[in-house]
């Protein structure tokens, strides 16, 4: 079937005043997300918009000292395939296991 593919840019920035490290810089990336172009697949998609508009889709990590934007506890299928191991497809359980989630 066809696929929804979603495209995520996180701009590189600086930490905020109230933010645990004001003024500390981090790295974006554009980051991309796909989905089975269905009714569940449209549904998911709807939901990952909104915990992304909330801010809960991305998280900073420190890798060597160096700030930098990263997926979130959500789990998203990075690939097409290579399976659940791959964060791809097949995975039948995926759009409960991200629906449960959400």
């Amino acid at each position: 079937g066809s696929t929804l593919r979603l495209l995520f840019k996180m701009f590189s920035s600086h930490f905020k005043l109230g933010d645990p490290c004001p003024g500390q810089p981090y790295k974006g990336g554009t980051f991309h997300a796909y989905l089975p172009d269905n009714r569940n697949g449209q549904k998911t998609a709807m939901l990952l918009k909104k915990a992304f508009e909330l801010g809960l889709a991305f998280q900073i990590k420190f890798l060597n000292g160096e700030g930098r934007v990263t997926w979130g506890h959500i789990p998203h299928k990075t690939s097409l395939d290579g399976g659940k191991a791959r964060n791809g497809y097949p995975d039948a359980q995926y759009l409960h296991e991200v629906c449960t989630v959400l």
